[in-house]
């Protein structure tokens, strides 16, 4: 039985690294987001509320402003399901890059859930 508690709080620990939805209504929806490569985004990636100004869609791609510029959301790290946190949010994935020769990090946009207008 102990052994079965760790493991539960293992996964929690995983899933919420900040732990910043524990005890929150809503953590499970959280923890159930994917994107449509079927990569969790509360698993790899710490989630950032928009406010209005900062998403928009042109054309027939949403955008983020993200440190100072605007960013298109590849199309498979969008959620089509309901936002049921009303703000539009971003999961953002750190990297390193060794494939160009120069190591660096880049930040990739995992996940994007639009704004519900609540």
């Amino acid at each position: 039985m102990r052994g079965a508690l760790l493991l539960v709080a293992a996964v929690i620990l995983i899933r919420d690294p900040t732990g910043k939805w524990a005890g929150d209504p809503l953590e499970s929806w959280f923890q159930s987001l994917h994107n449509k490569r079927g990569l969790y985004c509360c698993a790899e990636a710490d989630g950032h509320a928009l406010d209005d100004g900062e998403w928009d869609m042109k054309g027939d791609s949403y955008r983020v402003f993200l440190q100072g510029e605007w960013i298109v959301v590849p199309d498979d790290a969008v959620i089509s399901e309901t936002n049921k946190f009303g703000k539009a949010m971003v999961w953002l994935h750190d990297y390193v890059d060794t494939l160009s020769g120069d190591v660096h990090a880049i930040t990739r946009i995992q996940c994007f859930i639009p704004g519900s207008g609540v």
